[in-house]
């Protein structure tokens, strides 16, 4: 009977030190300051966390405003499109002055849309010759954006070799002009009495200048 008193002693203490740690744990967990401090430092839950850090990382919100901002660099006219052909009265005067080495033709985009546009770097440029189309070379000036007021008027230069042989050399009839970014052409009677030089292709060629590059009515 003592060895199963003793026995039975060994399971109560055993039984009492088991529920003590589960206690123990318990208390642990719910008391335990620094469980509190793991929680969302905003004061969200974790969920609320992993939306905010996916909000902010700029995935979705840079990509759109970078977007944004690529556009209007690019059309350099805060917002503005481009001018389209139908939307311009295109004209082209004689621009050579005595003494020039070459000729010159000044072309004026003037604008009649009713808003402002955007004409960036250089317009295409065909000469219609007596020999055939002849495209304009570009000068490889620098080109800005132009944005051409609803109204205003930005020239451009044609700059071409003038026939000096005595001979009659090739005839120009037209010029083809193509503005920037635009598919339309639009013909323009040739200016000038001068003829183009008949060439084996080692002469200078036929140039367009940038938008701008030329003043009103003259040479740049």
């Amino acid at each position: 009977m003592r060895v199963r008193k003793l026995t039975f002693a060994a399971l109560a203490v055993a039984a009492t030190l088991s529920l003590t740690a589960c206690n123990d744990e318990d208390l642990t967990g719910q008391g335990d300051p620094s469980a509190a401090s793991t929680v969302s430092p905003s004061g969200g839950s974790g969920s609320d966390s992993s939306d905010s850090s996916d909000s902010s990382d700029g995935s979705d919100g840079s990509e759109k405003a970078g977007g944004q901002q690529d556009a209007g660099s690019g059309s350099g006219g805060g917002g503005a499109e481009k001018c389209r052909t139908d939307d311009l009265d295109i004209s082209a005067t004689d621009g050579t002055i005595d003494g020039d080495t070459e000729g010159t033709v000044v072309v004026e985009f003037r604008n009649l849309g009713g808003k402002d546009c955007v004409l960036a770097a250089y317009a295409g440029v065909d000469l219609k010759t007596s020999a055939g189309s002849l495209s304009a070379e570009r000068t490889g000036q620098e080109a800005d954006t132009v944005v051409l007021k609803d109204g205003e008027s930005t020239f451009f230069g044609v700059g071409y070799p003038m026939n000096d042989s005595g001979g009659s050399g090739v005839s120009v009839s037209a010029l083809l002009v193509t503005p920037p970014n635009e598919t339309k052409s639009f013909s323009v009677e040739w200016p000038s009495s001068n003829t183009l030089p008949v060439t084996d292709g080692s002469g200078s060629s036929v140039k367009v200048g940038p938008m701008g590059s030329a003043g009103q009515g003259g040479a740049s």
